[in-house]
C-alpha cells in the first residue's frame, strides 16, 4: 500500500529529524560562542532552562498516550499506522536524550525523572551504565558505548546494546553488595527501571488492547537505536592514552567528537557538544562550552545519525577526519582488531585490574 498525502503526515517524525533538521543546520550554520564567564554561575543556576528539561516528559506521554489512541482505533492503514510507530520511536529516542541531562545531575527529582524518560524505551538500565561504566571507560576498548574505527554501526549495535547490559548488571550487583542488599530486590535500580516500563505498557495495553503492543515495542527498538546510534558517532576511533603506571589519561576535550550546528543543538540540549560534557560531566546543557582541541564532526547529529547507517559514505567520511586528528599515526586511535590486525599494529597491554571499574556514590 503506498503512502497516501494525507498518510505523510504520520512519517513526520523521521522527515522532521532526518531531512528538515540537516537542512536548518545547513542555513544556519554553526556558533562556536562561549558563554562569558561572568556569567556562567547565574546562567547554571537559572531555573528555565531545568523546566525546558522537565516539561519535555508531559509531551513525551501525552504524544505515547495519542498514539495508542490512533493505534486502537484499526482505521489507520499499516503503512500509516508504521509511520505513526517510527514518529513515536523517534520521540523516545529524544527522550533517551532529555533522560542523559536529567540523569546526571545532583537533583534527586531530577535523576527520577530521568528514569521516568526511560520508560517508554525500555532502556532503564542506560541509568546505571551510561553514568558508572562509559563515563570511567569512555574512549577505551573497555568500553562498549565507544566505537572503534573500522567498526560499522550494525557490528557496534549488538556489541554496546548486550554490553552495556551486561555492565549495568555488573555495576549494579557491586553496589548493592557494597550495601549488603540483594540483588534481586527493590533497591535494584536496574529492575525498578524494567518494572517501569512493565507498568506502562500494561496500563497501555489495558486500556487500548492489545493491538497497540507491536507498536509499542517497535518505538521502544527505534528509540533505543536512535540511542546507540548516537553513542556510535560520539566517541568513533578516539582513544585515551595510558600512562606510565598502566591506568588511562583523564577524560579531555579531545576524546569526543563535537559539533556546534546551532539547531541540532538546540533540539538536543547541547548533546553535540559532547566533548566539554564528558570532560564536566555535571555541568549544565546552558553552559556547555566549545574547545578548539576537540575533533569536529562535518555535520550536526542529524546528518550524522543517517550517514553512520550507510557503513562505506561513514568511513569515507570520517575515517580521513579521525586520522588528521592523530596526524595520521593511527596507533594512537581506538582500532577495531581487524582492522588493527590488517594494519599490523599490536594490541595494547590490558588494564590492570580495577583500573576501569568505577566506583558509585553512597
Amino acid at each position: 500500500m503506498s503512502v497516501t498525502n494525507a498518510g505523510v503526515f504520520w512519517w513526520w517524525g523521521p522527515f522532521f529529524a532526518f531531512v528538515l533538521v540537516p537542512v536548518l543546520d545547513h542555513l544556519t550554520g554553526r556558533d562556536s560562542a562561549n558563554p562569558p564567564q561572568e556569567v556562567m554561575a547565574a546562567l547554571e543556576a537559572d531555573r528555565y532552562y531545568r523546566w525546558c528539561t522537565y516539561l519535555y516528559l508531559p509531551l513525551q506521554f501525552g504524544a505515547l498516550v495519542w498514539a495508542c489512541g490512533m493505534w486502537s482505533t484499526g482505521h489507520l492503514p499499516v503503512v500509516d499506522a508504521l509511520g505513526l510507530a517510527v514518529t513515536t520511536g523517534v520521540v523516545a529516542g529524544v527522550a533517551i536524550n532529555t533522560a542523559h541531562e536529567l540523569g546526571h545531575k545532583r537533583e534527586q527529582l531530577e535523576r527520577r525523572l530521568s528514569r521516568m524518560a526511560l520508560a517508554q524505551s525500555w532502556y532503564g538500565h542506560f541509568y546505571v551504565e551510561h553514568n558508572h561504566g562509559h563515563h570511567i571507560r569512555v574512549a577505551t576498548p573497555e568500553d562498549p558505548a565507544s566505537s572503534r574505527m573500522g567498526e560499522n554501526f550494525y557490528r557496534f549495535l549488538p556489541r554496546a546494546v548486550f554490553g552495556g547490559l551486561r555492565s549495568a548488571w555488573h555495576l549494579e550487583k557491586r553496589r548493592l553488595s557494597r550495601r549488603s542488599r540483594p540483588v534481586l530486590g527493590p533497591h535494584n535500580e536496574i529492575l525498578t527501571a524494567w518494572a517501569m516500563s512493565a507498568v506502562l505498557f500494561a496500563l497501555l495495553t489495558t486500556g487500548f488492547g492489545l493491538a497497540v503492543l507491536p507498536y509499542l515495542a517497535l518505538q521502544a527498538a527505534l528509540g533505543a537505536c536512535l540511542l546507540e546510534t548516537v553513542n556510535y558517532l560520539e566517541h568513533y576511533g578516539l582513544l585515551r592514552r595510558r600512562r606510565p603506571d598502566g591506568r588511562y589519561e583523564r577524560v579531555a576535550p579531545r576524546h569526543s567528537w563535537n559539533s556546534n550546528n546551532t539547531v541540532s543543538n538546540l533540539f538536543l540540549f547541547q548533546l553535540q557538544r559532547h566533548s566539554d560534557h564528558h570532560a564536566n560531566p555535571l555541568r549544565r546543557y546552558q553552559t556547555l562550552r566549545h574547545f578548539d582541541e576537540a575533533p569536529e564532526l562535518p555535520s550536526g547529529y542529524a546528518s550524522m545519525i543517517v550517514l553512520a547507517w550507510f557503513p562505506p559514505l561513514w568511513r569515507r567520511v570520517m575515517d580521513p577526519r579521525l586520522a588528521a586528528h592523530y596526524e595520521g599515526d593511527l596507533s594512537r586511535a581506538n582500532l577495531h582488531p581487524r582492522m588493527r590486525r590488517r594494519l599490523g599494529i599490536p594490541h595494547d597491554s590490558p588494564a590492570p585490574s580495577g583500573t576501569t571499574s568505577s566506583r558509585r556514590s553512597a
